[in-house]
């Protein structure tokens, strides 16, 4: 069996979100870019942001890291979908510093 036929079968295995997932670094491969995250100049100050909203990536994660769970975070964000978490998370797991130091400058602020 090859390597492609092999990630075949076990992509197939894979949950939705965990495909996502996948996805995600397979893209990061090619080419450092972010599905589901966008930076605007004129919002947020330029900061990552979901996709369709205005939610900064670090506002995201510091509620993950003050103990929201998914579900709440979900519930307290109505325009956003467990993917989008799922593409904060992606994208604070590359750029971990980045977000760190946004989270200071607003505690601080």
């Amino acid at each position: 069996m090859t390597n492609l036929e092999q990630a075949q079968t076990l992509v197939a295995a894979l949950s939705r979100v965990e495909k996502v997932r996948v996805l995600e670094w397979i893209v990061q491969e090619l080419g450092a870019t972010f599905p589901g995250i966008e930076r605007d100049s004129s919002v947020a100050g330029g900061d990552a942001c979901i996709v369709r909203t205005r939610i900064p990536v670090w506002t995201l994660v510091r509620a993950r890291q003050l103990g929201a769970t998914e579900a709440e975070i979900l519930a307290s964000y109505s325009r956003l979908r467990a993917d989008d978490l799922v593409h904060a998370w992606s994208y604070y797991d590359a750029r971990r510093e980045e977000i760190e130091r946004q989270i200071r400058e607003n505690d601080a602020a």
